[in-house]
């Protein structure tokens, strides 16, 4: 997921307020312009990934080379110490990481097998109103602007639902998207409440670990490792799931976390309605994916709705 991948999902020590932050600088700027365009793209590179790659077994590969080498530059950079957790903070990692990256992430490459890539990132959008739908469902107040974005953004996943149901696209996939977006909310609302490793990257780690680990298991339940043959996989995958491990879950990841420190969390927060921009443009552009008019309205809608819920609750 993404994005909607790769986001951090623990709060780093001591973030500031958006009135404190400082104003946006060229740096700034142009890390943002890494997680817009990477983040968005990693929806592209999902769908090229397993058009000869099983899955889960990529997700397995991205996500343990992607733990694994954030864990060796952290060690190389703050010594080893730097990854010492307790064990209840282990634990908490390990669930969220197992929420997002198996349930929510993993599901969403497991239906990018028919589902195309622009359409998969517009459902993920809905990530932020399903958040402010758990926080309510747990009694915390919300003004009525947020409401109101998040009704929009509903009607927005009910039109972008017309594929499915007319039969152009598998409706069981795009439900398996939607189903992928309640389990990353619901791992994203657990990780502000559990007792998570002070270190966002950190947390990370193991989240990452964990979720690789995951998406290993489920691959052996599936019997995706016997009918796996490296032979086959074509160049464009092997390309698509280094890019996925090093720039999606690395580099973009990297800058989203400078980003939290260094630049207005409100402008931070605008990825969350850029990504499925990028998503649809670039399948479109690349995979010469259909743009349909319940994909148009439909998304134009959705992120309509989450920009009204980012702006009202910056």
């Amino acid at each position: 997921m993404t994005a909607t991948s790769d986001r951090p999902t623990s709060k780093p020590p001591r973030l500031r307020s958006a009135d404190a932050a400082p104003r946006a600088s060229g740096a700034a700027w142009a890390a943002l312009g890494i997680v817009y365009v990477v983040w968005g793209s990693t929806y592209l590179a999902i769908r090229v990934t397993v058009e000869t790659v099983p899955p889960m077994l990529s997700a397995a590969a991205r996500f343990l080379c992607a733990g694994l080498l954030l864990a060796a530059l952290l060690s190389a950079r703050q010594g080893p110490r730097v990854l010492k957790v307790s064990a209840r903070e282990l634990g908490s990692a390990a669930l969220v990481g197992l929420m997002l990256l198996v349930g929510g992430n993993g599901l969403v490459v497991f239906a990018e097998r028919s589902v195309p890539s622009g359409l998969a990132a517009l459902l993920v959008a809905v990530v932020p109103l399903w958040v402010v739908l758990l926080r309510r469902a747990t009694g915390q107040r919300t003004p009525a602007m947020t409401v109101l974005g998040v009704a929009v953004g509903l009607v927005g996943l009910g039109v972008l639902t017309v594929p499915g149901i007319s039969g152009q696209v598998q409706l069981s996939g795009m439900l398996t998207v939607v189903g992928a977006t309640v389990l990353w909310s619901s791992g994203s609302f657990l990780a502000a409440r559990l007792p998570m490793p002070g270190n966002a990257l950190v947390a990370s780690v193991y989240e990452m670990l964990a979720g690789g680990l995951g998406a290993l298991a489920l691959a052996l339940l599936r019997g995706e490792p016997t009918a796996f043959h490296p032979a086959a996989v074509s160049t464009g995958s092997w390309v698509a799931l280094g890019y996925l491990i090093v720039f999606g879950s690395l580099i973009a990841f990297t800058a989203y976390a400078w980003l939290l420190q260094h630049a207005p969390l409100p402008l931070v927060a605008t990825y969350a309605y850029v990504n499925p921009v990028v998503a649809v443009f670039l399948g479109w552009l690349l995979l010469s994916e259909p743009l349909t008019w319940p994909i148009l309205l439909g998304g134009a809608i959705v992120v309509g709705g989450v920009c009204l819920v980012v702006r009202t609750e910056k």
